[in-house]
């Protein structure tokens, strides 16, 4: 057995980045930028202003005398005039710094009557005003390659001048479930047979994290039928099995796809729950093989699934986000496999977050699983610990 570190070091190391496609900036969110974004354009083109007012010269404000009003400048209708000693010019957020003014008496301190303007108080120059280039510069980079863009980003992008933007295509994974006991849910089980929940959960996951998942047929317990599904995956970018990974005589996972010359890598991890995983390629096609009980599936998709999908879009795969919480509960010590126990962090009755290991940990309860909200991890050989003492947890926030 290897170590969940190098498991997943292994499997991203084989993988690499798919190819890259133009989308549209409205189709663009929560893509990855294959290429970084130059600004087309300044931002803002030009002095604007910053409130609803009036373009003037400082100097003129000083005396408190009226400035004669000669005209208005509407957002996107600059005044083709100059404002000269004495005068102001109507504006509003967003209008064009006439040239000749300095600064923006707002309309909170000004009064008007008729064609004169009577500043409150004295201004000095500069005041309201948002100056040419002081968002963006035209050449400037406004994101940089890789980055998964968020709604803000697209905003950004937009402002830049970018209708179009080049971003990795979604990693296609293939998802196929084995199994003669599993059905579809809303079709007839078969005798003792039990719905297949992998196969939409994954195809959640594989979402949820940036991938296109394609669910695949059921392949039964037939290692013929395992390597006829393997064939039809040929077109994705990654092949994810689901049962038949283990050692019993009915998992097949294995044996099937080695009648399409499988190059297994490894087999078999120490932790728990998920040590039948299986990583290894068929051709150009990498095959990451998961348990088939769906918590151990789970599990592997958080710590390499994820890590999988990312290097895929064009990500750098990011290390699960330990960090040290309190124990509310203890817990016994742990044996040669690093554990994940599913477990319920909360904020306790003196503020702080605390985190309390669920009582039953089968691998094959999904309710158990569904009330979790983070996962304890237990390092190979971990002695048993106390409660108040602090753990490492894995947050399930986001999936």
């Amino acid at each position: 057995m290897i170590s969940v570190e190098e498991a997943r070091a292994r499997i991203v190391a084989d993988l690499k980045p798919v190819a890259v496609e133009m989308v549209g900036l409205a189709q663009a969110y929560h893509r990855v930028l294959a290429r970084p974004v130059i600004s087309r354009l300044t931002v803002p083109p030009s002095d604007v202003s910053a409130m609803d007012g009036y373009a003037v010269r400082a100097v003129d404000t000083d005396s408190g005398k009226p400035l004669r009003l000669i005209g208005e400048a509407p957002a996107g209708h600059p005044f083709a005039g100059e404002v000269g000693p004495g005068e102001a010019v109507r504006i509003f957020t967003g209008s064009t710094i006439p040239n000749g003014a300095d600064t923006v008496l707002i309309q909170e301190n000004a009064s008007v009557a008729a064609d004169l303007v009577e500043p409150a108080a004295s201004v000095r120059a500069g005041l309201h005003i948002r100056w040419k280039g002081q968002d963006i510069q035209a050449g400037d980079q406004v994101l940089p390659a890789g980055a998964r863009l968020s709604v803000r980003d697209i905003g950004l992008a937009a402002a830049a001048g970018h209708p179009w933007l080049a971003v990795y295509r979604r990693p296609r994974i293939a998802i196929l479930c084995t199994g003669d006991e599993i059905a579809l849910p809303g079709e007839p089980l078969p005798a003792g047979g039990i719905a297949n929940s992998n196969a939409l959960m994954l195809s959640a996951f594989v979402t949820a994290h940036g991938g296109e998942p394609l669910v695949m047929p059921i392949a039964r317990d037939a290692a013929d039928e395992v390597a006829q599904a393997a064939l039809a995956a040929k077109g994705a970018d990654l092949l994810l099995t689901t049962g038949g990974a283990s050692v019993g005589a009915y998992d097949l996972v294995r044996q099937g796809l080695s009648q399409q010359c499988f190059a297994l890598d490894f087999w078999k991890i120490a932790m728990r729950p998920g040590k039948p995983l299986i990583f290894g390629r068929l051709g150009d096609l990498p095959v990451l093989g998961l348990p088939g009980n769906p918590v151990s599936a789970y599990v592997c998709a958080v710590l390499f699934l994820r890590s999988a999908i990312e290097v895929l879009s064009g990500l750098p795969p990011e290390s699960p986000g330990f960090e040290t919480v309190r124990l509310a509960a203890p817990m016994r010590a742990n044996d040669v496999r690093e554990d994940y126990v599913r477990a319920i962090i909360a904020q306790s009755a003196d503020g702080e977050m605390q985190v309390t290991p669920l009582q039953v940990q089968d691998s094959g309860m999904l309710r158990a699983l569904a009330g979790s909200n983070a996962l304890i991890r237990r390092v190979p050989f971990s002695p048993a610990i106390e409660a108040g003492r602090y753990v490492e947890i894995l947050r399930l926030d986001h999936s």
